[in-house]
Order: structure tokens, then C-alpha cells, then sequence
């Protein structure tokens, strides 16, 4: 079986994380899979494309990264696999459409980077997750520096990182890590759900707010709602605001097409 299983079910494609036996460890082979997956995403039509989930398979969404298959290694040799890792995660960043990860268990240094990488998150009870790199003598470096304290704030994010420590999803739900916990058995329902809600939204004003978001991370306030404005008004002049116009004005559910 592949490390990477990639499947389209109807306008959504998901991704799964194929190697339960490592915990789903991110190998070099499987960074290098996930960072090719996203360039050719950038190349196709995704139009038509609702959203992108990001699973594993097993009981753990991902252990990290594969140590094991770094063990041995000198620092200057170890560089190649730190490069496909972050390539890959930022590459997951950079997916146009929504993601959702569907995190069917723990997550632990580069596995929790990879679901941070995701707009949504919805977890399994009973889960956990962390950074813990300290602990192993070095530090998230995938993204988890900066894209935690983004989510959870500066303070939490030093809690989590410095110490090292793993968090339970109930917690990591109170601190605004996760958007949702469910049952193990409810995980597939919940991202249905997500995916219905999004579904009732036009999906170029989605992506167009998703930009405009994400420019507040690296933007001054200014050029941020310069950015905001520049995105809105292509949705101001698209057929789907005319649509959902219209839509509200006759009472009905309205047939976006994404442009």
C-alpha cells in the first residue's frame, strides 16, 4: 500500500496518511509525497474542488517526524529531512481550497505542525497533542514556532513548546488548538458536517476571505485591509454574489459555481 493515499470523493479530496505501523511518522518518502501533492494542486484546476482533508490511517494521526530514520545521522546530513518536512507542511499552508484535518488520534511534533498547517481541526476524544522536540534536545522546525502561537497565543504557545508538554484534546480544545471534539466513531459525520456548511458558501468568497486572513500574519494593519479590500471586491463583481443575491431575495438555497 502507498504512504500517501490520495482520493477525490465528489468536490472534496482527501488525503490519508498511510503508514498505522509507524504511527503515521513522516518519512523523507512521504514529506517528498505530500510536497509533490501540493505542487500539482497548485498547477491544477481547483475550482471545482470544496475543500481538502487530511486523515490518518490507524488509531494515531501522526507520530512526527521519522527519527528512527534519522538515527545515525550527522546534523549536515540530517538537513535534507528537516527541508522535506517543512516543504511539505508549509506546502499544506499554501493549499488554495479549505483544509480540514481530520486528526483520528494523537499528534505529536511534526504531525501536530501538519495539523496546524490545516484551517480546521477536528480531533478524536481521548487524543493528545504536542511539541515536545525540547524533550529530544531540539525544537519544532516545521512551523510550530510559528504557527502555534498564532493560534493559542504567545503565552500558551511557550507553555507548549518550552516545556515541552502534551495536552490533552479537551484542553487543546479550550485553548482554541482544535475547533471540534467528537467520538472516534463521529469523526467522519463531523467532517461531513463541516463540509456541508461549507457547501452553503460560495467558494470564491471563501477563498478570498482565507487570503485576506492569512495576510494579517505578515502584514501591517494598513496593507491588511488594503488586502482585504482588493479581495472583496472580486467577490463584489463575481456571478456568485448575484447569485447569492438573488438566492436570499427568492428564498432559496443558492447555486454558487465559484465564480
Amino acid at each position: 500500500m502507498p504512504d500517501l493515499v490520495v482520493e477525490q470523493r465528489e468536490h472534496v479530496l482527501w488525503v490519508t496518511l498511510n503508514r498505522p505501523a509507524v504511527r503515521n511518522a513522516l518519512c523523507r518518502s512521504l514529506n517528498l509525497e505530500i510536497f509533490e501533492l501540493c505542487e500539482k494542486l497548485k498547477e491544477r484546476d481547483m475550482e471545482s474542488i470544496l475543500a481538502v482533508v487530511i486523515t490518518g490511517a490507524g488509531e494515531m494521526f501522526c507520530a512526527g517526524a521519522d527519527l528512527k530514520e534519522r538515527k545515525g545521522l550527522g546534523p549536515r546530513e540530517s538537513e535534507s529531512y528537516v527541508q522535506a518536512i517543512g516543504s511539505a507542511i508549509n506546502g499544506v499552508g499554501d493549499i488554495r481550497p479549505p483544509t480540514i484535518c481530520a486528526m483520528n488520534g494523537s499528534a505529536y511534533g511534526g504531525g501536530l505542525e501538519l495539523a496546524m498547517a490545516c484551517d480546521f481541526r477536528i480531533i478524536v476524544d481521548g487524543a493528545e497533542v504536542g511539541l515536545t522536540e525540547v524533550r529530544l534536545g531540539i525544537m519544532p522546525g516545521a512551523g510550530g514556532t510559528q504557527r502555534l502561537p498564532r493560534l493559542v497565543g504567545e503565552a500558551r504557545a511557550k507553555e507548549l513548546i518550552l516545556l515541552g508538554r502534551r495536552i490533552s484534546a479537551q484542553r487543546a480544545y479550550e485553548i482554541g488548538l482544535v475547533n471540534e471534539i467528537v467520538r472516534r466513531d463521529q469523526l467522519t459525520a463531523a467532517v461531513d458536517a463541516l463540509l456541508a456548511d461549507l457547501a452553503g458558501c460560495a467558494p470564491l468568497s471563501v477563498r478570498s476571505a482565507k487570503v485576506a486572513i492569512e495576510a494579517a500574519h505578515s502584514t501591517s494593519l494598513e496593507d491588511g485591509l488594503r488586502i482585504e479590500s482588493e479581495r472583496y471586491e472580486i467577490t463584489l463583481y463575481s456571478d456568485d454574489r448575484n447569485e447569492g443575491l438573488a438566492a436570499f431575495a427568492e428564498k432559496r438555497p443558492p447555486r454558487y459555481e465559484g465564480h
